[in-house]
């Protein structure tokens, strides 16, 4: 496959000004704070203010654990702390792309009561502040776990000390992948340039999003409704989120505002993986735009992972593609999908700090 050509990926926007891959290493990879000191030089922070991405969009083989692995090593490499968490409970293997065995402590140990706090599950890897929190293996039901079960471990995830927690969530649309999807500062969707793939996510980010509009209102009436509007045939004809707000508003005008201010704040973020063409670039256009004017969401298009045969190497060898071939055409792409990341990270503190 011929490479994309880098004024091509310039031109549609995707990437840094200057890709930090193409500049000599990971050193041009540091990010500048307020005061003009490095971030990515093992320093940490003084609060514990963290960002916090899960990943996830319909059913499985998008490329869900090598984007989360590969982003994470990235951001570690910066000098930050950075938790992975296997959240595939039931058919973890995030491990697998970090060459690590089956850890002796998993998510199942928590949810079990086993030990009482889920730093105690973490485990150290061989790169340096990066840490990994492995999926319940042996733990088939843990997906359906009980909602005090599902909202003790949120909490605890949001509790861990790190300066980013990346979270690989399963496939499908269950509920509690849709709760560990909303629960983060920025929800990323990774999505193959193929009809079943965007069909899965358009299920997936609707999915998410009337469960987030839910969520957010009071009225037993409401909610109800929402449940009735999933459903595309349903009988009172609701087919996007404008006329559920309108249906809505007949039974509360308190929630339909509530419902309009979620929807203002809702912004996933997309990826597009095994990018073969320009063509393929496009698709990840195509889908903010059909959000946008069927949805009312404003979906962030992140980058795009272009398809290199390195990749499948690397994962055969249990080793990241940004360590095993960090000038890979594939790796060139995560490593400026990673830079975005603590960029934004960096906006955020600069913003809360006013």
């Amino acid at each position: 496959m011929p490479s994309l050509p880098y004024e091509d990926r310039r031109r549609v926007g995707l990437i840094l000004p200057v890709p930090p891959s193409l500049k000599g290493g990971w050193g041009d990879l540091e990010i500048k704070s307020e005061a003009g000191k490095l971030k990515g030089t093992g320093q940490t922070q003084n609060d514990d203010r963290k960002m916090i991405w899960t990943i996830g969009g319909g059913k499985g083989g998008s490329g869900k654990s090598f984007i989360t692995a590969n982003i994470g090593v990235c951001l570690s490499r910066l000098g930050a702390r950075v938790i992975l968490i296997d959240a595939d409970l039931g058919g973890a293997n995030l491990h697998t792309f970090l060459g690590i065995f089956p850890p002796s402590l998993s998510l199942s140990d928590f949810i079990k009561k086993r030990v009482s706090h889920l730093e105690e599950v973490l485990i150290s890897t061989d790169i340096p502040n990066l840490q990994l929190l492995s999926g319940a293996q042996d733990l088939l039901n843990a997906a359906d776990a009980k909602s005090v079960q599902k909202r003790k471990l949120l909490r605890s995830i949001q509790g861990l000390k790190g300066d980013y927690v990346l979270v690989d969530l399963g496939g499908g649309n269950a509920l509690s992948v849709l709760d560990f999807f909303l629960m983060s500062d920025g929800g990323i969707l990774v999505v193959t340039p193929e009809p079943t793939s965007i069909e899965n996510t358009y299920r997936f980010l609707k999915s998410a999003f009337y469960r987030r509009l839910r969520q957010s209102v009071s009225s037993y009436p409401v909610k109800t409704l929402i449940d009735h509007a999933m459903d595309r045939k349903n009988e009172m004809g609701i087919q996007n989120p404008h006329d559920l707000m309108k249906a809505v508003r007949g039974i509360s005008e308190e929630d339909a505002k509530r419902i309009e201010e979620e929807a203002k704040t809702f912004h996933p973020n997309l990826i597009l993986n095994q990018v073969r063409s320009k063509k393929d670039i496009e698709v990840g256009f195509s889908i903010r735009s059909a959000c946008q004017k069927y949805f009312g969401i404003h979906l962030h298009y992140l980058g795009y992972v272009v398809y290199d045969q390195d990749v499948g190497h690397s994962i055969r060898k249990r080793r990241p593609l940004v360590l095993e071939n960090s000038r890979s055409r594939a790796a060139q792409c995560v490593t400026e999908i990673a830079a975005k990341l603590a960029n934004s990270y960096q906006k955020s503190r600069r913003s809360e700090s006013g």
